[in-house]
């Protein structure tokens, strides 16, 4: 039988004192976010659109944070290989995606054949860029507005014609949203890409298109197209004068396209508050703003539970589009 033993009066602060010490001495090993260069990977070649506000991104989030963010393209099956590395990856903050709005219509188009969840496999943690989608048409097309573009396309139901860059591309998506939304049959016009899809508009081959603002600004400003309405709650600032589908008379329609930083999912919360901090401010950074005007994009902070609100929301909007158009990608 063991006997109880009391300990000396200045036994036990002293052992308080030696685990203190221990707790502190291990808090102080723990270092520091970010500790080493954070990668952020990219589902787009270098040069295009996504990867430019992504190293824009990447340079003020390394001169924040005081530790390289290293760009990592990845591109191939739409963007498909970047999420997975991502979703695979650590959630310790070094390996991130920098996505866009196609990363929502991946489930739709390819159900069952990806090893992740667009949704849970994902932090959101801020938009840093949106790109309004904008409706255009040529000049000599005989409608001066939205509600004549409308009248035009109830008239005589699937004569008017809408460009795309593919089928199953942003502009695809955004068009049948915009013809569900209004009770509207538009025939569909699949290109594959973006670029030739504004030669035939100029050219009076199509009569319109659902387009990203990014890639129709130099048109709409030189007058060679005109823009009839934008797809955001709010006017954008690049394009003042021109209404939103709402104030146009196209309902609560909205299809921008969104730029912003994501993190394999259950990533700690403090390092998750230091990247929204360091996103928020290099959106509302001035050079930021010049710099995405620059490439007819404007700049947007939607971050945390909002953010990811919004993805989880497309998500089931595209799927079920995807799913009653019988849309499948190769």
């Amino acid at each position: 039988m063991f006997k109880k033993k009391n300990l000396p009066a200045l036994a036990l602060p002293t052992l308080v004192v030696a685990a203190a010490l221990a707790a502190g001495a291990s808090f102080a090993q723990t270092p520091a976010y970010p500790a080493k260069p954070v990668r952020l990977v990219v589902g787009f070649a270098a040069g295009g659109p996504t990867d430019v506000v992504a190293r824009a991104f990447a340079d003020y989030a390394g001169r924040s944070l005081g530790q390289p963010f290293i760009v990592d393209n990845k591109p191939g099956a739409n963007t498909i290989l970047a999420a997975q590395a991502v979703a695979s990856a650590p959630a310790d903050g070094y390996t991130l995606l920098f996505a866009a709005t196609n990363h929502t219509m991946i489930p739709g188009l390819y159900s069952g054949r990806v090893k992740f969840d667009a949704v849970k496999s994902f932090q959101p943690l801020c938009t840093v860029s949106t790109s309004p989608t904008v409706l255009v048409v040529p000049p000599g097309l005989p409608v001066k507005s939205l509600a004549d573009y409308m009248a035009r396309a109830r008239k005589e139901p699937g004569r008017t014609t809408a460009g795309t860059a593919g089928m199953g591309s942003s502009g695809h998506f955004a068009t049948e949203m915009f013809a569900r939304a209004n009770g509207l049959q538009l025939n569909h016009v699949p290109y594959k890409g973006a670029a030739p899809v504004v030669t035939d508009l100029m050219g009076g081959q199509l009569d319109s298109s659902f387009a990203t603002l990014g890639s129709v600004l130099p048109q709409i400003k030189s007058g060679k197209l005109t823009a009839l309405a934008v797809a955001s709650p709010k006017r954008s600032s690049l394009l003042p004068d021109v209404p939103t589908f709402a104030e146009a008379g196209g309902g609560k329609y909205a299809a921008d396209v969104w730029y912003g930083v994501m993190a394999p999912a259950g990533l700690p919360a403090a390092i998750a508050q230091q990247l929204e901090k360091a996103a928020r401010d290099f959106a509302g950074n001035a050079a930021t703003v010049e710099k995405l005007h620059s490439l007819g994009l404007d700049a947007d902070s939607t971050c945390g539970q909002a953010f990811g609100s919004q993805v989880a929301r497309e998500v089931t909007t595209y799927t079920q589009i995807a799913r009653d158009l019988d849309l499948k990608a190769d």
